[in-house]
């Protein structure tokens, strides 16, 4: 496992890399920044990204971190191999200002008796703006494109070390999406090129884990799209459900049914689906013998969909990935959780961040939260 490390200046990307040496491990890799001396030549410091990622490659089942990705154009390299995982590290900037004025005094940049007055807010901030946005240089794209985000408030190191041992970052599991994740993200994707004015809709048929056919919903070939006065009815905005029998457009399941063909479908068959099904489709997902019907959203009309497969005996279940662990800001850092939790978010990036209100988290009602928040998802 190799996990790179990025973020602001002092939001505590280095420290986070110390734990995961002294708790897991890890061994910390250098690279050499472009332009800058060398700050090591031991075995473990590397002059080009190209040098690092041959090392690593070759020793793939040890652990690695490094903090030294300073580029996009390093990450593309780094990201191409399927051991490496990209984790962001940021804190509110006041923190951070207050890390750094700490870090100039450990450094003896200032005396003992001017705390406080190495660098101001003011530039700290345009620094620190300078270090994200720099149009050539700058580090949030980097940070955009993490896998894994932590907000690191803490106030002390054991206070970090001790949360950061909940977060189980070593978890190997989101170096590769599962099933689940695979396809959903496919249907997602598929939804992607609907034009539908009332919602986009994405759908995958897999059998044994290869994909029949996917879908998404649209008006028919050769009628004019939806997305440009195609449907009257999605045109008009009608409410979810109302006037679904004026509608002009092919659902997704329907799309990718047609696609299929029943003789290409047969038993074993499961359907992904990032919305749940309508009363019409369900009835015709039945007919053509699914076995099972994975969803990510809910609709207007899940109870009469549900009853529908359970007489017809098609299992329907909600993707909600289990890898769920509330912690308050106020306590630390705040778990990153996968996504498909019916929340709004990016679907090019598979987690989220979840904050709990300080007044509704405690170390008593917490494992409680996460009970009854599981189980609304499931």
């Amino acid at each position: 496992m190799f996990i790179g490390l990025c973020g602001g200046i002092c939001s505590g990307k280095r420290t986070v890399a110390q734990y995961l040496v002294e708790h897991h491990g890890f061994t910390h890799l250098f690279l050499q920044h472009s332009g800058k001396a060398a700050t090591s030549d031991d075995k473990h410091a590397f002059q080009t990204v190209d040098e690092l990622v041959e090392f690593v490659t070759s020793r793939w089942q040890q652990r690695w971190v490094t903090t030294d990705i300073y580029s996009e154009a390093v990450l593309d390299i780094l990201v191409r191999r399927p051991f490496f995982i990209l984790v962001s590290v940021d804190a509110p900037v006041s923190v951070r200002w207050k890390r750094f004025q700490e870090r100039l005094r450990s450094s003896n940049s200032l005396s003992s008796g001017s705390s406080g007055e190495g660098l101001s807010l003011e530039d700290f901030l345009l620094r620190s703006d300078d270090h994200l946005y720099n149009a050539s240089s700058g580090l949030l794209p980097l940070i955009s494109r993490a896998t894994i985000r932590l907000l690191n408030t803490s106030s002390d190191l054991a206070h970090l070390y001790a949360t950061l041992g909940k977060l189980d970052l070593t978890n190997e599991d989101r170096l590769r999406p599962s099933w689940d994740q695979y396809f959903m993200e496919l249907a997602s994707l598929a939804a992607q090129r609907s034009n539908c004015m009332k919602r986009r809709v994405g759908c995958v048929l897999v059998r044994e884990k290869r994909v029949i056919s996917t879908g998404y919903n649209g008006t028919p070939r050769g009628l004019t799209n939806c997305g440009e006065g195609g449907c009257p009815r999605c045109n008009d905005g009608q409410g979810s459900g109302v006037g679904l029998s004026t509608c002009l457009c092919i659902h997704a399941e329907e799309n990718a049914l047609l696609e299929a063909g029943r003789e290409r479908i047969r038993e074993g068959a499961t359907l992904y689906c990032d919305t749940c099904p309508c009363l019409t489709c369900s009835i015709k997902i039945a007919q053509v013998g699914i076995s099972e019907v994975v969803y990510s959203q809910g609709y207007s009309m899940d109870g009469e969909t549900a009853a529908v497969f359970r007489e017809a005996g098609v299992h329907l279940r909600q993707f909600s990935p289990v890898s769920i662990r509330l912690l308050c800001p106020e306590f630390g850092l705040t778990r990153i959780y996968s996504q498909q939790m019916d929340l709004s978010i990016s679907r090019s990036n598979p987690f989220v961040e979840i904050q709990v209100p300080p007044d509704t988290f405690n170390i008593q009602n917490g494992p409680l939260i996460l009970k009854i928040w599981h189980e609304l998802k499931q």
